[in-house]
């Protein structure tokens, strides 16, 4: 039995340092296993977000969690702790304590501080023999009602307690090593050598020509206890599971995603069946020896099947024959879907004890064709599951994932010729098929009113108004008495008040659901049917029907409605009366879009009066980055919220994306974004967009427009590269092995900021974007800091060409999110005060604007080569600026930008007796030959900050060296000065004259400086 703990987050914890601040870490302790998880810096409501898995060996042991603020130099201070006795876990229902805020108890009672905080823990228990059949189990209390089964898991955002792909698994509990399972494993040829380099394995031995279709295994199951055929258990699997769902494919990557003609049923028995046929020839073709087939029997007399597999792996060049075993775990069987688990352990080869290979085999009924034949759904992922930590994993897992792909390519050369493959895109995912075979079933009002309108309220109101109307007919006429007077009869008794208030509360209650009803009739899907205009971007949304939706009338019952939003444009749904599974059958159309969508927003509302006043049943984000189109085409949303989780509730959708203007529409985008960027685009090949979308995993709709190299400032730089699409911004690295890499989306953006240049950064202007509270939650590992709202802040720096990265990445953030009034503001704004950069192009922006005149020449008595050294940043460059008044002087290594151009960054201050306010200069410098080669052209753009009047212009200087062919020692300097203005001023003319005579004097310094230092002592 094992034990999951997952610990989530803490709030209100107790400041142990002199900031007023905590560096909290949490201690996990089960017997003599013991773990921790990594320290959150500065912070009193960390969150970890870490799981960990335990052995367990006496169910009345404790669990002990301690947190401690973590001290450089003193011991760590201790926080609050919590005890949880296993036998408490194991005594409820489900073996698990749910997701609990636990509350951190001091370490002794006469403690001070009796306030400790909370933490957020998910404790539970598990006989499953691997963390990943944890992670696969479907809960017991779903009773079936979780998912149809024939539903796929739509990649919606929203909560999940299943492992990320980016979490790693270091710190799971070493074990003996467990058999293990695979076909795959099988074709799984990974051998690590010494440096851990993991290749795969293949037989050169041809596949038999003629390999029959193996029949439906009649073979009995080796189980003792049972005599039962493979068929027979199967069939009582499913017996006991029906409707659970499909667990979602292991994030290792897909190996194979494949259709077949051959029905699901037939498919899993020519896969799994003892003693297939296919796995005979696939053995064959591996070169495998030594197969050894267990029987298929009950784990533990449970509910799945299981069965062990063992064979020696044919050698390869680089290591001997070795061993393996595989598990094999039946998590689904229904006689539709199958999932079956596989693990494989290697333990022979080096590094064998750390490591397990995970496959995932899902089956699932494909699209029936014309002719009336079914088809079948194969999907085959795949991850390492590690059981130790090991600086080896970075290599292991990149030979794995070589060999598996190798591996799996002779699979399905090998599975073709059993079963005809065929293209799933073609048959099954055919937009207009399959809007033409839903049919809205027209209800007539009067079926609706009976529904809307048949519950106690309005039963219970007639009845009683009934029961009035005859009173009055029976009773016979009274005098009057008391106040009453003719004309006006008052209840003689309380009892007749009561019955009088509650006459006239029903009646005001049935008459309010009345013009409900009406207002409702009015909105009757007025949104189904009408067609899209435009060319562009096409969102098409079917809604089928709905499951296991909240009740929140006191009828028991809702009145549903779903409201879609894309691009800020909205589609409402017809309203459902008085029904929890309600069924639409209605299509949505978007009008064409520009640019492509890249979330859309689902909301379930109960109809309660109007429509500002409706009551949210649960809500769902489908992300069209993350999703492919395919699995979209059919999908079951599960609701986020309060009343959405708590009764599991689920949308039948169908949901299409077309591009109705083919390869122009790229083209059309790449020609709108070079007008906002100032700079020619080229569309890239497709091959450099395919790798672009396998790099990050994204939809083949999804085109590169730039890519710049970058560091990611973290605590240390990371140097890597910055990609940029239509609805992406993406980062990637890979520093000896350890790749990183994450995207958001331009949406998630709430502002970009430009963080001026400083000594970290070498003098280089950076960009630091920051995101949305909650957003972009996936990239979370590459931002530098979060701040109090949970807004994660990423900062970028050392670009080659920063003007051209920063004037992309700012139009196409402004091309996503800003309404068009927006962007004519923002442009406006920019014209007042445009910022003068260098290009990628190698001339510098508003140079040819700002009139050059020569302000400095000069024949210097020192080679060229010598001059140039004021331009190295070297000794000599660093001397002369610091003698010239130039404080914190630094400056970034000349970057190659393209032929016979090159570029850096200065950065530095004025002393007090260059300038009495001081101020701060960033400068740009970029050089070049002279046509001829005699000389160089060093052109610089200055800013200024700091200094009166300095962001109203900036200084345009050109240094033109050249060669006295007469002197050998001798060369020419010319410098040409120019101030382009960004704002008007009166001060203008006063300013020229200043900045002209204090920058002439600077020049004949600087050039005695550099003379003299060159020239021989005599």
């Amino acid at each position: 039995m094992k034990l999951a703990v997952h610990v989530i987050e803490a709030r209100n914890l107790l400041a142990m340092d002199l900031n007023g601040s905590s560096d909290p870490y949490v201690k996990i302790q089960l017997g003599k296993y013991r773990f921790r998880t990594k320290v959150v810096k500065k912070s009193l409501n960390p969150s970890w977000d870490e799981k960990f898995t335990f052995w367990v060996e006496d169910l009345k042991e404790e669990l002990a969690i301690s947190v401690f603020d973590e001290d450089r130099y003193l011991n760590d201070d201790f926080v609050g702790q919590l005890k949880v006795s296993l036998s408490n876990v194991f005594d409820t229902e489900n073996k698990t304590l749910g997701t609990t805020w636990y509350p951190l108890q001091p370490k002794t009672k006469k403690s001070k501080n009796k306030e400790c905080g909370e933490i957020l823990l998910t404790i539970s228990l598990s006989q499953n023999n691997s963390f990943l059949d944890q992670m696969l189990t479907v809960p017991s209390s779903c009773n079936g009602d979780c998912v149809p089964p024939t539903e796929k898991s739509a990649n919606v955002t929203g909560e999940s307690l299943a492992l990320p792909p980016d979490v790693p698994m270091e710190e799971a509990i070493p074990t003996k090593e467990e058999k293990s399972c695979n076909l795959g494993g099988r074709l799984f040829q990974i051998i690590l050598g010494k440096t851990g380099e993991t290749t795969s394995t293949t037989s050169e031995s041809s596949v038999p020509p003629d390999v029959p279709r193996p029949e439906a295994s009649e073979t009995q199951l080796e189980d003792p206890s049972s005599c039962i055929t493979f068929d027979e258990a199967l069939q009582t699997m499913g017996s006991i599971d029906q409707g659970g769902e499909i667990p979602s494919n292991l994030p290792g990557g897909i190996l194979v995603d494949q259709g077949y003609l051959i029905t699901p049923a037939d498919l899993n028995s020519l896969l799994f069946s003892p003693n297939s046929k296919f796995m005979k020839s696939l053995v064959d073709l591996q070169g495998t020896t030594d197969l050894q087939e267990g029987a298929w029997a009950f784990e533990n007399g449970g509910d799945r099947l299981k069965r062990v597999i063992t064979y020696t792996k044919a050698a390869t060049k680089l290591i001997k024959a070795v061993k393996a075993t595989e598990e094999q775990t039946y998590l689904k069987a229904d006689g539709k879907d199958y999932a079956v688990l596989v693990s494989v352990s290697t333990p022979d080869v080096p590094f064998g004890s750390l490591f397990k290979t995970e496959l995932l085999f899902c089956i699932l009924p494909g699209p029936e064709l014309p002719s009336g034949n079914k088809s079948s759904h194969l999907v085959i992922s795949w991850r390492m599951n590690f059981l130790q930590s090991t600086i080896m994993k970075g290599m292991i897992e990149g030979g794995a994932r070589q060999g598996l792909k190798d591996s799996y390519k002779e699979f399905s050369d090998l599975l073709s010729q059993n079963a005809k493959p065929v293209d799933l895109k073609e048959l099954g995912f055919n937009k207009e098929q399959i809007l033409a075979s839903l049919q809205m079933e027209a209800q007539p009002d009067w079926k609706l009113g009976v529904r809307y309108f048949g519950n106690f309220t309005v039963v219970s109101a007639v009845f009683l108004g009934l029961y009035a109307f005859t009173h009055i007919l029976l009773a016979m006429p009274r005098t009057s008495q008391g106040l009453e007077f003719n004309g006006l009869d008052l209840p003689d008794s309380i009892g007749e008040v009561v019955v009088c208030g509650i006459l006239v509360l029903q009646g005001k209650r049935v008459l309010d659901m009345i013009a409900r009803f009406m207002q409702a009739r009015l909105q009757r899907g007025s949104d189904h049917g009408i067609k899209a205009q435009g060319d562009g971007w096409l969102l098409t949304v079917a809604l089928i029907d709905g499951r296991s939706l909240a009740a929140v009338d006191s009828t028991g019952f809702s009145d549903p409605y779903v409201v879609f939003t894309c691009n800020s444009k909205s589609r409402t749904s017809s309203i459902k009366f008085q029904i929890l599974d309600p069924q639409w059958n209605e299509i949505f159309e978007f009008d064409a879009m520009d640019d492509p969508p890249s979330t859309m927003e689902v909301e379930v509302f109960d109809f309660d009066g109007p429509f500002d006043e409706a009551t949210s049943l649960g809500h769902a984000e489908i992300n069209f980055v993350k999703s492919n189109l395919s699995e979209l085409a059919d999908i079951w949303i599960p609701l986020q919220g309060k009343l959405a989780l708590a009764c599991q509730s689920m949308l039948h959708l169908r949901v299409f994306l077309n591009n109705t203007r083919g390869t122009d529409i790229v083209k059309d985008y790449m020609s709108k974004m070079e007008k906002e960027v100032g700079k020619k685009i080229h569309l890239r090949s497709h091959q450099t967009n395919s790798a672009f979308q396998k790099l990050f995993g994204l939809p083949p709709e999804e085109f590169l427009i730039n890519d710049f190299t970058c560091h990611l400032k973290r605590r240390l730089p990371l140097q890597g590269r910055l990609f940029l699409s239509p609805r992406i911004i993406g980062f990637h690295t890979n520093m000896f092995g350890h790749i990183t890499k994450f995207f958001f989306l331009w949406e998630d953006i709430e502002d970009i900021q430009l963080v001026p240049p400083s000594l970290a950064s070498m003098g280089s202007p950076s960009l630091m974007i920051i995101l949305r509270q909650g957003r972009g939650m996936d990239a979370k590992h590459g931002a530098k800091t979060q701040d109090k709202g949970g807004r994660l802040k990423f900062h970028f720096q050392s670009f080659v060409s920063f003007n051209v990265a920063n004037r992309t990445i700012m139009a196409l953030w402004k091309a996503r999110l800003l309404t068009p009034e927006q962007k004519v503001q923002i442009v406006e704004e920019e014209s007042e005060a445009k910022t003068i950069q260098s290009d990628e192009s190698g001339l510098f922006l508003g140079v040819d604007d700002a009139s050059m005149s020569e302000v400095y020449s000069s024949i210097l008595s020192i080679p060229i080569n010598s001059l140039m050294e004021l331009f190295s940043g070297g000794y000599v460059d660093r001397k002369v600026m610091e003698k010239v008044g130039c404080l914190d002087y630094s400056c970034t290594p000349w970057e190659f930008v393209k032929p016979d151009v090159y570029q850096r960054q200065l950065c530095y201050k004025f002393d007090k007796h260059v300038s009495r306010y001081g101020g701060e200069v960033t400068s740009t410098q970029q050089k070049s030959p002279l046509k001829d080669r005699n000389g160089w052209v060093v052109e610089e753009v200055m800013t200024l900050q700091g200094v009166p009047l300095g962001d109203y212009f900036s200084l345009h200087l050109r240094y033109q060296v050249e060669d006295i062919p007469s002197r050998s020692k001798a060369c020419n300097v010319q410098v040409f000065l120019g101030i382009a203005w960004l704002k008007s001023t009166k001060h203008q003319k006063r300013t020229n004259t200043n900045a002209m005579l204090g920058l002439v004097n600077r020049l004949k310094l600087v050039f005695s400086l550099v003379e003299k230092e060159f020239m021989p002592v005599k």
